[in-house]
Protein backbone atom coordinates (compact mmCIF):
# COMPACT_ATOMS: atom_id res chain seq x y z
CA UNK A 1 0.00 0.00 0.00
CA UNK A 2 2.48 2.50 0.67
CA UNK A 3 3.89 1.45 -2.83
CA UNK A 4 0.82 3.53 -4.26
CA UNK A 5 0.84 6.11 -2.08
CA UNK A 6 4.18 6.92 -2.92
CA UNK A 7 3.78 6.11 -6.56
CA UNK A 8 0.46 9.02 -6.23
CA UNK A 9 3.02 11.48 -4.71
CA UNK A 10 5.32 10.88 -7.69
CA UNK A 11 2.38 11.69 -10.05
CA UNK A 12 0.96 14.80 -8.37
CA UNK A 13 3.79 15.98 -6.12
CA UNK A 14 2.88 17.72 -2.70
CA UNK A 15 -1.06 17.99 -3.96
CA UNK A 16 -3.56 16.50 -1.98
CA UNK A 17 -5.91 14.49 -3.69
CA UNK A 18 -8.87 12.93 -2.85
CA UNK A 19 -10.83 9.69 -3.95
CA UNK A 20 -14.21 10.02 -5.58
CA UNK A 21 -16.96 7.67 -6.96
CA UNK A 22 -16.67 8.98 -10.80
CA UNK A 23 -18.70 6.41 -12.05
CA UNK A 24 -22.01 6.20 -13.88
CA UNK A 25 -22.95 2.86 -12.59
CA UNK A 26 -23.04 2.99 -8.77
CA UNK A 27 -22.05 -0.70 -8.96
CA UNK A 28 -18.90 -0.31 -10.27
CA UNK A 29 -15.41 -0.33 -7.98
CA UNK A 30 -13.62 1.76 -10.37
CA UNK A 31 -11.98 4.27 -8.03
CA UNK A 32 -10.89 7.82 -9.20
CA UNK A 33 -7.46 9.82 -7.88
CA UNK A 34 -8.14 13.16 -8.92
CA UNK A 35 -6.24 16.56 -7.79
CA UNK A 36 -8.08 19.33 -6.02
CA UNK A 37 -8.53 21.03 -9.09
CA UNK A 38 -10.67 18.41 -10.26
CA UNK A 39 -8.30 17.02 -13.16
CA UNK A 40 -8.20 13.59 -14.45
CA UNK A 41 -5.86 11.30 -12.06
CA UNK A 42 -4.65 7.96 -12.76
CA UNK A 43 -6.44 5.05 -10.92
CA UNK A 44 -3.92 2.46 -9.91
CA UNK A 45 -4.10 -1.09 -9.27
CA UNK A 46 -1.23 -2.64 -8.60
CA UNK A 47 -2.42 -5.90 -8.44
CA UNK A 48 -3.43 -6.45 -11.79
CA UNK A 49 -0.20 -4.45 -13.72
CA UNK A 50 2.83 -3.66 -12.87
CA UNK A 51 3.38 0.06 -14.45
CA UNK A 52 0.76 2.67 -14.78
CA UNK A 53 0.92 5.91 -17.48
CA UNK A 54 1.63 8.88 -15.84
CA UNK A 55 0.30 12.46 -15.80
CA UNK A 56 2.78 12.86 -19.17
CA UNK A 57 1.09 9.90 -20.76
CA UNK A 58 -2.73 11.15 -19.41
CA UNK A 59 -1.98 14.39 -21.23
CA UNK A 60 -0.90 13.14 -24.62
CA UNK A 61 -3.80 11.10 -24.59
CA UNK A 62 -6.26 13.56 -23.55
CA UNK A 63 -4.39 16.20 -26.28
CA UNK A 64 -5.57 13.73 -29.16
CA UNK A 65 -8.76 12.75 -27.73
CA UNK A 66 -10.71 15.86 -27.45
CA UNK A 67 -13.89 15.39 -24.13
CA UNK A 68 -17.30 14.35 -26.35
CA UNK A 69 -20.36 14.70 -24.71
CA UNK A 70 -22.49 13.28 -27.33
CA UNK A 71 -21.37 9.99 -29.32
CA UNK A 72 -20.02 10.44 -32.84
CA UNK A 73 -18.83 8.64 -35.73
CA UNK A 74 -14.85 8.56 -35.59
CA UNK A 75 -14.86 8.59 -39.05
CA UNK A 76 -14.25 5.04 -39.46
CA UNK A 77 -18.08 3.63 -38.57
CA UNK A 78 -17.23 3.47 -34.80
CA UNK A 79 -19.49 5.40 -32.35
CA UNK A 80 -17.33 7.34 -29.89
CA UNK A 81 -17.80 8.96 -26.60
CA UNK A 82 -15.98 10.83 -23.85
CA UNK A 83 -12.37 11.01 -24.16
CA UNK A 84 -12.26 8.05 -27.18
CA UNK A 85 -14.22 5.74 -24.92
CA UNK A 86 -15.85 2.94 -28.10
CA UNK A 87 -16.56 0.48 -25.37
CA UNK A 88 -18.61 1.60 -21.89
CA UNK A 89 -17.17 -0.32 -19.05
CA UNK A 90 -20.05 -2.94 -18.86
CA UNK A 91 -18.63 -4.30 -22.29
CA UNK A 92 -21.85 -2.59 -24.17
CA UNK A 93 -20.63 -0.69 -27.60
CA UNK A 94 -21.15 3.08 -27.57
CA UNK A 95 -23.96 3.54 -29.78
CA UNK A 96 -25.21 6.63 -32.28
CA UNK A 97 -27.55 9.02 -29.99
CA UNK A 98 -25.32 8.36 -26.38
CA UNK A 99 -24.67 10.95 -24.15
CA UNK A 100 -22.81 11.61 -20.97
CA UNK A 101 -21.67 13.53 -18.03
CA UNK A 102 -18.11 15.03 -18.06
CA UNK A 103 -17.94 12.55 -14.86
CA UNK A 104 -19.23 9.58 -16.78
CA UNK A 105 -16.96 10.73 -19.29
CA UNK A 106 -13.89 10.63 -16.80
CA UNK A 107 -14.67 7.73 -15.27
CA UNK A 108 -15.06 5.91 -18.98
CA UNK A 109 -11.56 6.93 -19.76
CA UNK A 110 -10.18 5.86 -16.04
CA UNK A 111 -11.92 2.28 -16.64
CA UNK A 112 -10.28 2.39 -20.68
CA UNK A 113 -6.80 3.34 -19.40
CA UNK A 114 -6.48 0.44 -16.72
CA UNK A 115 -7.70 -1.70 -20.02
CA UNK A 116 -5.00 -0.49 -22.22
CA UNK A 117 -1.76 -0.48 -19.39
CA UNK A 118 -3.03 -4.21 -18.70
CA UNK A 119 -2.73 -5.06 -22.51
CA UNK A 120 0.78 -3.23 -23.05
CA UNK A 121 1.85 -4.70 -19.57
CA UNK A 122 0.56 -8.41 -20.70
CA UNK A 123 2.28 -7.71 -24.23
CA UNK A 124 5.50 -6.23 -23.95
CA UNK A 125 8.50 -8.71 -22.77
CA UNK A 126 11.09 -6.12 -22.51
CA UNK A 127 11.92 -3.58 -20.30
CA UNK A 128 10.38 -0.37 -20.57
CA UNK A 129 11.04 3.14 -19.53
CA UNK A 130 7.93 5.67 -18.20
CA UNK A 131 8.14 7.32 -21.85
CA UNK A 132 8.34 4.13 -24.15
CA UNK A 133 5.27 2.95 -21.87
CA UNK A 134 3.39 5.86 -21.98
CA UNK A 135 3.43 6.19 -25.99
CA UNK A 136 2.76 2.16 -26.21
CA UNK A 137 -0.42 3.11 -23.69
CA UNK A 138 -1.62 6.24 -26.15
CA UNK A 139 -1.03 3.48 -29.20
CA UNK A 140 -2.71 0.78 -27.81
CA UNK A 141 -5.92 2.88 -26.44
CA UNK A 142 -5.97 4.72 -30.51
CA UNK A 143 -5.58 1.16 -32.29
CA UNK A 144 -6.96 -0.97 -30.02
CA UNK A 145 -6.05 -3.84 -27.82
CA UNK A 146 -6.20 -6.87 -30.94
CA UNK A 147 -4.10 -4.77 -33.20
CA UNK A 148 -1.58 -4.10 -30.58
CA UNK A 149 -1.18 -7.59 -29.68
CA UNK A 150 -0.96 -8.53 -33.39
CA UNK A 151 1.35 -5.68 -34.27
CA UNK A 152 4.95 -5.81 -36.08
CA UNK A 153 5.76 -2.98 -33.95
CA UNK A 154 5.14 -5.41 -30.61
CA UNK A 155 7.25 -8.19 -32.43
CA UNK A 156 9.97 -5.94 -33.08
CA UNK A 157 10.27 -4.61 -29.65
CA UNK A 158 9.47 -7.93 -28.02
CA UNK A 159 12.56 -9.18 -30.06
CA UNK A 160 14.64 -6.33 -28.41
CA UNK A 161 14.69 -3.53 -31.39
CA UNK A 162 13.41 -0.44 -29.94
CA UNK A 163 14.38 1.50 -33.35
CA UNK A 164 12.69 -0.70 -35.92
CA UNK A 165 9.76 -0.89 -33.17
CA UNK A 166 9.54 3.31 -32.68
CA UNK A 167 9.79 3.05 -36.35
CA UNK A 168 6.75 0.95 -36.59
CA UNK A 169 4.56 3.64 -34.68
CA UNK A 170 4.12 5.57 -38.29
CA UNK A 171 2.83 2.60 -39.95
CA UNK A 172 -0.63 3.52 -37.92
CA UNK A 173 -1.64 6.56 -39.65
CA UNK A 174 -4.63 5.30 -41.69
CA UNK A 175 -8.37 5.72 -40.56
CA UNK A 176 -10.96 4.13 -42.95
CA UNK A 177 -8.18 3.36 -45.16
CA UNK A 178 -7.31 6.68 -45.85
CA UNK A 179 -4.47 8.44 -43.97
CA UNK A 180 -5.19 11.41 -41.71
CA UNK A 181 -3.09 14.01 -40.68
CA UNK A 182 -4.49 13.98 -37.26
CA UNK A 183 -2.89 10.11 -37.12
CA UNK A 184 0.21 11.23 -39.22
CA UNK A 185 0.63 14.10 -36.07
CA UNK A 186 -0.30 12.06 -32.96
CA UNK A 187 2.04 8.90 -34.47
CA UNK A 188 5.16 11.26 -34.83
CA UNK A 189 4.29 12.72 -31.21
CA UNK A 190 4.08 8.95 -29.91
CA UNK A 191 7.11 7.86 -31.57
CA UNK A 192 9.24 10.84 -30.26
CA UNK A 193 8.64 10.23 -26.58
CA UNK A 194 8.96 6.34 -27.28
CA UNK A 195 12.41 7.32 -28.54
CA UNK A 196 13.05 9.99 -25.39
CA UNK A 197 13.83 6.52 -23.13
Amino acid sequence: MKTFFDYLHRIIGSKSFSYQDRSANKDSNIATAVDIDDAIGVAVDSDDYERSISKAGINLITSFEDLKLDAYDDGTGTWTIGFGTTVYPDGIRVQQGDHCTVEQAKSFFQHDLRRFQKAVNKAVLVTLSQNQFDALVSLSYNIGQNAFKNSTLLKYLNAGDYQAAADQFLVWNKGGGQILKGLVRRREVERTLFLKR
